[in-house]
């Protein structure tokens, strides 16, 4: 495997008393202590870079998937649609810092981490005189990467990972989900389902990377993961009041191309920060990135052109973003070729997806969060197995590096199927769980009167 998410992991700190996990949570006592001499030394560029990469990302869910999710809503529920993005922001910050980065990078089994990094307690160790000195992941596995950035930056790039998955998961139930079970939902998802994926993939014992998964920048671990989620949720919840005889059109197509173009712009930070540094592997995924999201918004563009004789700006600016979905995987694996047949093959089948799966299956994924994310993540990851280019992965272990062919997209459809039934089968169990407690879905009376004053009380005027 080449460098890349897909070689990182946790390293699995000293266990400690439970009182003094406690005090470090809550900041009474001081981390322990590092030596500078033996420290992993930071690079500056690479550091300058990973900042950069996480405000990218950042960007991506507020305000880039606000502006996107709220331009395609009904004008009664603009408001609420951007209160869950913001709010996941927040909510998803606090989950990760207490226990989400512990469970997907301590080192635990293969299956899910465990609680030695929990309230980010063993940050603490790498402080010395006034300086964040550096870290190992994966320390004491056979996959140890020295990191040439601070955890702390490390840390907050995946947060960023992790705030933006349960919220794309929102477009498939926008404008019908309570926003108190939306935040118990998300902070649930965010802990049995995110996490566990995430170690599967990026762990150094994960079980699907010693299967050989690719997986440069979160095709399974957010895209499918998101998209599958999202599906089960348009199943469980029902579709929307007055689908098929309502005016459902977007309440404003121009948030939604602003949302779209941030959300692009984030992408760079997205796939080319998964390089984990300011190199030649970052400089490739950014290419790809673009090429991708350009080709399969031509794709999809020229597909609807076909078929409905207009190109619409809903059908290229969802065409762009299938088209960042499916590269994800595979950023840092092809060349701009491969990316390319990437790009065009996603923006027509995720088209078809968002209309005449939906359309056949009768489901109400609302803003086509299964469609394009799902799909196009789907498509991604099994592609990548085909095209991935040896030598941008290879490495002193491996000098062939990871290439394309039929045993690595037998691995990569192996991977593609447990997310989607581990996804699938617990996002279920959550939502019944939840349904049964506080309740899914509003009434009928507030789905009417929109979700912006009968949840928030405001509305746009």
């Amino acid at each position: 495997m080449g460098k890349g998410f897909s070689l990182f992991a946790a390293r699995t700190a000293p266990a400690r008393p439970a009182l003094a996990l406690f005090a470090g949570a809550v900041g009474f006592l001081a981390a322990g202590s590092a030596s500078a001499a033996d420290a992993p030394q930071i690079d500056s560029g690479d550091t300058a870079w990973m900042l950069v990469s996480t405000a990218l990302v950042l960007l991506m869910t507020i305000p880039g998937l606000a502006l996107f999710y709220a331009g395609m809503v009904r004008k009664k529920n603009v408001l609420a649609t951007v209160m869950q993005s913001f709010a996941i922001c927040s909510i998803i910050t606090l989950v990760w810092m207490i226990a989400g980065y512990s469970l997907t990078f301590s080192t635990g089994t293969p299956f899910i981490g465990g609680l030695s990094k929990a309230f980010l307690y063993t940050i603490g160790d790498h402080i010395s005189k006034g300086a964040d000195i550096g870290f190992t992941l994966g320390a004491d596995s056979s996959n140890a990467t020295v990191m040439t950035i601070p955890e702390s930056v490390f840390m907050s790039f995946q947060m960023t990972f992790a705030i933006i998955a349960p919220a794309l998961i929102a477009g498939a139930y926008a404008e019908r989900m309570k926003f108190s079970a939306m935040c118990v939902f998300s902070v649930l998802w965010s802990l049995l389902v995110y996490a566990p994926i995430a170690h599967w993939v990026w762990s150094p014992i994960g079980w699907l990377l010693n299967l050989g998964t690719l997986d440069f920048a979160g095709g399974t671990v957010v895209h499918i993961n998101a998209g599958v989620a999202g599906l089960v949720c348009a199943l469980v919840l029902g579709r929307r009041r007055g689908l098929g005889t309502d005016d459902m059109a977007p309440y404003n197509l121009t948030y939604a191309v602003i949302g779209a173009s941030l959300l692009w712009v984030g992408w760079f930070g997205f796939n080319a920060g998964s390089a984990v540094g300011a190199n030649g592997r970052a400089g490739m995924a950014l290419a790809t990135t673009q090429i991708a999201a350009a080709a399969a918004g031509v794709s999809w563009m020229v597909a609807e052109w076909l078929r409905s004789g207009k190109p619409t700006v809903l059908g290229i600016i969802s065409g762009a973003v299938g088209g960042l979905v499916a590269i994800t995987p595979a950023a840092g694996f092809v060349l701009p070729g491969g990316a390319l047949i990437i790009g065009l093959a996603t923006g027509v089948i995720c088209y078809w997806s968002a209309t005449t799966l939906k359309h056949a299956f009768n489901y109400d994924d609302s803003l086509d969060a299964f469609g394009v994310h799902g799909v196009g993540g789907i498509v991604g990851a099994l592609l990548t197995g085909l095209l991935a280019y040896g030598p941008l992965s290879a490495t002193d272990a491996n000098p062939g590096g990871s290439s394309g062919s039929l045993h690595q997209l037998l691995v990569q459809t192996e991977a593609v199927g447990v997310t989607i039934v581990w996804c699938g089968v617990v996002t279920f169990i959550i939502l019944k769980v939840v349904d049964v407690v506080i309740g899914l879905r509003v009434s009928t009376e507030q789905e009417q009167e929109g979700l912006d004053v009968a949840l928030h009380g405001e509305r746009i005027s």
